[in-house]
């Protein structure tokens, strides 16, 4: 079976699904690349208003392909490199893109594919659904961001006991700790994506676009500095056709369109 990512269209948002059937979804480069070619695409695209990434097969992700791994054992080390800097360049790819990007996760995310769920801005879990930062079981480190995202988003015990552990947690505990944006029922968490994804259609792209911006700049600025990228962003979202839309809509009590 072939390691794939499929892409689909659902209203203006852009599906994109993990398949690698018989492996949990494991990824491969193949995969890396692919993804990237399609985000940049959608990027492009006006007509894509959000995405949303999910797993086949009522999985999200088992992480990396472990026997692959272990033929890279046998290559030079700059060659080993590679694959860790496709990943780098898909959840790179991720946190670029201007559209909203939600992870629709059932079953759990493992390694890498934990990495992948934790790059998007948004997260939608099963209630049964696990996460696993599981690098440390099979004598490895973190790549693909995971250890930058956990520390960031948790308090450094904990974030510290998820990678030295490499114990799954569950969904419910991530969502009480804010990590997971919205808990549903198994089964539901790709039409609850959509449903989340056409809501945010109707929304200024150029502001979310802005906000996604501002969010991850946070976390490297001062708060002066901070203050001067608000003020750079809201003047020029200001100046903007949306805001004058959007404005105009709010007075006159009415659902805006923005174009």
């Amino acid at each position: 079976m072939t390691a794939e990512i499929q892409a689909s269209r659902h209203n203006a948002t852009l599906i994109l699904t993990l398949s690698n059937p018989g492996a949990k979804n494991a990824l491969h480069p193949d995969m890396f690349a692919a993804a990237i070619e399609v985000l940049s695409t959608a990027e492009r695209d006006d007509s894509i208003r959000a995405v949303v990434l999910t797993g086949a097969d009522d999985f999200f992700c088992a992480g990396g392909n472990l026997n692959r791994l272990l033929e890279h054992r046998k290559m030079d080390p700059l060659k080993q490199t590679e694959g860790v800097d496709l990943l780098r360049g898909w959840i790179e790819a991720i946190r670029d893109c201007p559209k909203p990007v939600i992870a629709a996760v059932e079953g759990a995310a493992a390694g890498a594919g934990f990495s992948l769920a934790l790059a998007c801005d948004l997260i939608v879990a099963g209630k049964t659904s696990r996460f696993a930062m599981s690098y440390v079981k099979v004598g490895l480190t973190p790549d693909g961001g995971g250890s930058w995202f956990l520390s960031q988003a948790l308090p450094r015990q904990l974030a510290t006991e998820l990678m030295i552990e490499g114990k799954p947690i569950a969904a419910e505990r991530l969502h009480n700790l804010g990590l997971i944006n919205r808990l549903v029922a198994d089964g539901s968490t790709l039409t609850k994506a959509l449903e989340w994804a056409d809501e945010l259609a109707g929304l200024s792209d150029n502001a979310m676009d802005r906000i996604k911006l501002l969010v991850r700049e946070a976390a490297d600025n001062s708060l002066s500095r901070h203050f001067e990228a608000e003020r750079r962003h809201f003047v020029e979202a200001l100046n903007h056709p949306h805001a004058e839309e959007g404005i105009h809509a709010f007075i006159e009590k009415r659902t805006p369109h923005y174009k």
